[in-house]
C-alpha cells in the first residue's frame, strides 16, 4: 500500500537546531582527526606473556617473525632482566606469580587500551601465531559479540559444558567482554584458585559473565596445531598443520624461525596460486567484453601500460648495460652501475633465467653468456618495465649446446602502497626571515621589502624579519663617512613608523666571502632554538601561500624544506616586444624552476644548530671550509632529517643577471654562473634569438 501512517519512521525529518537563550553559550570543541570524532576504534591489539629468563631469547623471537605484521604489540613480564631488547615495549609487573602476572595485564590493558581497540589477542612468547591469518579472522567477526576465541579446553575435575582458551595456542577477547570482566577482576583474584593463568582467566570469565570459550564463532574456526617433540617444520604436510592460526609449545629460537620460514612460503604458495586462478577468470571474462582477448593487458591483471597523448608526455627509455647507465642523475652521459641499480639489473636478469627456465625445462635449460642490450623505465601507473635483449646458451636434453640471442619483457608491479606517518604540524607558527644583503644587491631591496609590507604586514601574517648587512672590509672602514647600507636603514625606518608594532632589526657582518653558513651562525646565536627559519634572497617575493608551505613542510626533528623557485626567463629574450609577461597566458612558458639555487630555506633553529655542532666535530677548526658549503649541505651531510626539496610555483622572481662572487669555492660559482645562464631563455627562445641575429647579418 501507499505511505501510510504506518510509514512516518521513514520519513526523513529536518530537526531545527534550537539554542536555549537562558543558557550561557558554550563553545564546542572540535577533535583534531574525524577518526576521533567518530569514535572509531583501531582494530587489533597484541599483548605476548614473557618472563625473565625467556624475554631475551623466545621474545625476541616473536618480535622477529610476526611483530611488524600486528599494529600494535606489547611484552608483558613479571620481572625486567637487565637488558631489554632494542625496538621491544616491554611492561614489567614486579611479580613472577603467573595469576598475579595475568590479573595485571587484563587490568593494564583495560586501562590504557580499553577504549582504543576493537580486539584483544593474548599469546605466550612459546606461541607461534600467523599474524596475516589473526588480523584477517578478526576482520570476519561481528565487533557486537562477547567473544572469547580459542583452543578450548576442559577443566580438571570440572563440570562438562564449561571451557577455558589454552594460553599456549592464544585466545582472543573482544572489547565488550572486556570492558564487563574488568569489574570482577579483584573479585577472580581472591576468590579463585588456579596453577594456570589461563584456567583461572577462563574460571572468571564463566563464573562472572556466564560465556565460555569456543573454537569456533560466526563461521570462523580458530585452528591450532600442537607441536611434537623433535618436530621438522619443513616436513610437516598435515592439512591441521598448514591451517593453523597458532603452534605451540615452541622450544627454543631456531625453532620460531624455522616455522616462520614454513609458514611464509605456504602462504606464498597460497598467494601464487590465487593469482594464478584470478589471471585465468581475467582472461574468461575479458573474451566476452567488446575488445574481446585483445584487451587482455600483459601481464593480466596489472594496469595497461600509460599511453601518451603528446610527445611531450612519452615516458623515456633508459639504456644500461651490465656494468654502465647511459643516463645518470648528475646529467653525464655514462656512469657506472652501482648500489641500488645494479642489484635491480642483476635480480631481474636472474628472475628473466628463472622464468624461461621454468617454461621450457626440461627439454632445453638456459644459461646467461651476456647481456646485449637493457631498457628501462618507471611507468607511474603500473610500476618498473624492462626489455632485455639476452645472450643466451640453451643445452638440450641430449647435451647439445646452442648460443641464441632472446629479447625478454618484465614489469616489477607497483606493490601496496603505505602512507608514512608524518608529525602534525600547524599553520599558526611564525616565521621568521632572514635576508643576507650584499653591496650588489641594493637596487633590489626596495621591491623586497614592498613584497613583504603587503603580503604579511598588511595581512598581519605571523612573520618577522630579520636583516644581514655583509660589509666589505673596505666599506666597513668608511662606515662612519659614507655607510653603503643607509638606503636600506633609511626603508626600514618608513616601515616601522608605517607599522607601528613592527620592529626589523639588522645585524651588521663584515667579510670578504659571505658563506652561507657562516652568516647563518651568526642569525642562529640571536635566536631562540625553536625558531622557524626561512632564508630568503633579495629577489625572493614573499607570499602568505609559500609561507604557509613553509609552516607545513619543515617539521621540527624530522624535516627541512628547500623549496626550488621559479625563475622568470630575460624578457627582451622571449618576448622580443610582442607581448608581456603579464598578458602571457602559457605561465611554465615564461621560465623554469631553478634547480641550481639553493638560496631558500625552511628550518628549525634546533635542527640547524644540532647539524652545525656535528659539522663542527668533523672538520674541527678548519674554517675555510664553510666558504664551500652551503645550508643545505650542512643539513645532507650532517644530520639524519628528510631533506624535502620540491618545485614551488609560489616562489617566483623576476629575471636579474646575478652577481657571482668568485671568493666562494668552485662548486658554487660554477652552479651561479650556470644558473645565470639556464635563466636567460628556453632553447626554442635562443634559437629564434640566434635565427633572428643570422639574419640580420645575411642581409
Amino acid at each position: 500500500g501507499g505511505p501510510g501512517p504506518g510509514h512516518e519512521d521513514f520519513r526523513p525529518r529536518i530537526v531545527p537546531y534550537y539554542r536555549d537563550p537562558n543558557k550561557p553559550y558554550k563553545k564546542v570543541l572540535r577533535t583534531r582527526y574525524i577518526q576521533t570524532e567518530l569514535g572509531f576504534h583501531e582494530r587489533l591489539f597484541v599483548a605476548v606473556l614473557t618472563s625473565k629468563a625467556t624475554v631475551n631469547t623466545l621474545a625476541v623471537a616473536v618480535n622477529k617473525t610476526v611483530a611488524h605484521h600486528f599494529p600494535r604489540l606489547l611484552y608483558f613480564t613479571g620481572l625486567r632482566s637487565a637488558k631489554v631488547p632494542h625496538g621491544m615495549v616491554l611492561v614489567a609487573h614486579g611479580d613472577e606469580r603467573p595469576i598475579w602476572l595475568m590479573y595485571e595485564t587484563m587490568n593494564y590493558i583495560h586501562q590504557h587500551f580499553g577504549s582504543d581497540y576493537d580486539w584483544f589477542y593474548i599469546m605466550q612468547d612459546d606461541t607461534y601465531a600467523q599474524a596475516e591469518q589473526v588480523k584477517a579472522l578478526v576482520t570476519h567477526l561481528s565487533i557486537n559479540q562477547d567473544v572469547y576465541l580459542g583452543r578450548a579446553e576442559e577443566f580438571i575435575g570440572g563440570d562438562e559444558q564449561a571451557r577455558y582458551c589454552h594460553g599456549g595456542f592464544g585466545y582472543l577477547l573482544s572489547r565488550s567482554l572486556l570492558l564487563k570482566l574488568h569489574p570482577h577482576l579483584d573479585s577472580c583474584r581472591n576468590e579463585i584458585l588456579s596453577v594456570r593463568p589461563d584456567e583461572w582467566l577462563g574460571r572468571c570469565i564463566i563464573d562472572f559473565l556466564g560465556i565460555t570459550c569456543v573454537s569456533q564463532l560466526q563461521g570462523q574456526h580458530y585452528h591450532t596445531y600442537e607441536l611434537a617433540k623433535n618436530t621438522e617444520p619443513e616436513k610437516e604436510e598435515e592439512e591441521e598443520f598448514q591451517a593453523a592460526l597458532a603452534v605451540h609449545p615452541v622450544s627454543d629460537m631456531t625453532l620460531m624461525y624455522r616455522l616462520h620460514k614454513q609458514f611464509s612460503r605456504i602462504q606464498l604458495d597460497r598467494a601464487y596460486q590465487e593469482i594464478q586462478d584470478l589471471q585465468m577468470q581475467i582472461r574468461n571474462l575479458t573474451a566476452l567484453t567488446p575488445a574481446g582477448e585483445a584487451g587482455v593487458t600483459w601481464p593480466v591483471g596489472i594496469n595497461a601500460p600509460f599511453l601518451p597523448k603528446s610527445r611531450f608526455e612519452v615516458i623515456n627509455w633508459d639504456y644500461f648495460t651490465e656494468q654502465h647507465l647511459f643516463s645518470c642523475p648528475d646529467g653525464s652521459p655514462k656512469c657506472e652501475l652501482s648500489g641500488a641499480s645494479k642489484a635491480d639489473v642483476g635480480e631481474i636478469i636472474e628472475s628473466a633465467l628463472e622464468q624461461l627456465n621454468r617454461r621450457y625445462q626440461p627439454l632445453l635449460r638456459f644459461s646467461k653468456r651476456q647481456l646485449l642490450n637493457g631498457y628501462r623505465r618507471f611507468d607511474p601507473t603500473r610500476g618498473m618495465e624492462y626489455t632485455l635483449d639476452l645472450l643466451l646458451e640453451a643445452v638440450t636434453q641430449k647435451g647439445h649446446s646452442h648460443v641464441l640471442a632472446k629479447r625478454v619483457s618484465l614489469v616489477r608491479p607497483l606493490s601496496k602502497v603505505e602512507i608514512i606517518p608524518m608529525p602534525y604540524v600547524t599553520e599558526a607558527t611564525r616565521v621568521q626571515l632572514v635576508l643576507p644583503l650584499t653591496v650588489q644587491d641594493l637596487d633590489y631591496v626596495a621591491n623586497f621589502l614592498d613584497m613583504f609590507a603587503m603580503n604579511t604586514l598588511d595581512t598581519h601574517d605571523n612573520a618577522l624579519l630579520t636583516l644581514l648587512f655583509v660589509y666589505h672590509p673596505y666599506d666597513a672602514q668608511r662606515v662612519s663617512q659614507v655607510d653603503v647600507f643607509a638606503g636600506v636603514k633609511a626603508m626600514v625606518g618608513e616601515l616601522e613608523k608605517r607599522y607601528a608594532e613592527v620592529k626589523i632589526p639588522w645585524i651588521s657582518v663584515k667579510t670578504e666571502v659571505p658563506s652561507q653558513v657562516k652568516l647563518m651562525d651568526i642569525v642562529s646565536k640571536k635566536h631562540p632554538v625553536d625558531t622557524l627559519f626561512f632564508l630568503a634572497s633579495v629577489w625572493t617575493e614573499i607570499n602568505m601561500e609559500f609561507l604557509n608551505r613553509c609552516r607545513m613542510n619543515a617539521i621540527s626533528n624530522w624535516q627541512v624544506f628547500f623549496p626550488v623557485h621559479f625563475q622568470e626567463f630575460n624578457p627582451v629574450l622571449v618576448y622580443r616586444g610582442e607581448q608581456t609577461a603579464s598578458s602571457s597566458t602559457d605561465f611554465l612558458r615564461d621560465g623554469h624552476f631553478d634547480r641550481h639555487s639553493f638560496a631558500e630555506a625552511c628550518f628549525y633553529n634546533s635542527d640547524y644548530m644540532t647539524a652545525r655542532t656535528k659539522l663542527a666535530a668533523d672538520i674541527l677548526d678548519r674554517d675555510e671550509v664553510l666558504e664551500s658549503m652551503e645550508v643545505f649541505d650542512v643539513f645532507l651531510h650532517y644530520s639524519g632529517l628528510h631533506l624535502f626539496r620540491a618545485v614551488e610555483p609560489g616562489l617566483v622572481q623576476k629575471y636579474t643577471l646575478r652577481s657571482c662572487n668568485p671568493r666562494l669555492s668552485e662548486e658554487l660559482y660554477h652552479r651561479c654562473v650556470l644558473s645565470n645562464l639556464e635563466g636567460l631563455a628556453s632553447r626554442s627562445h635562443l634559437a629564434m634569438a640566434l635565427f633572428e641575429q643570422e639574419q640580420a647579418n645575411s642581409t
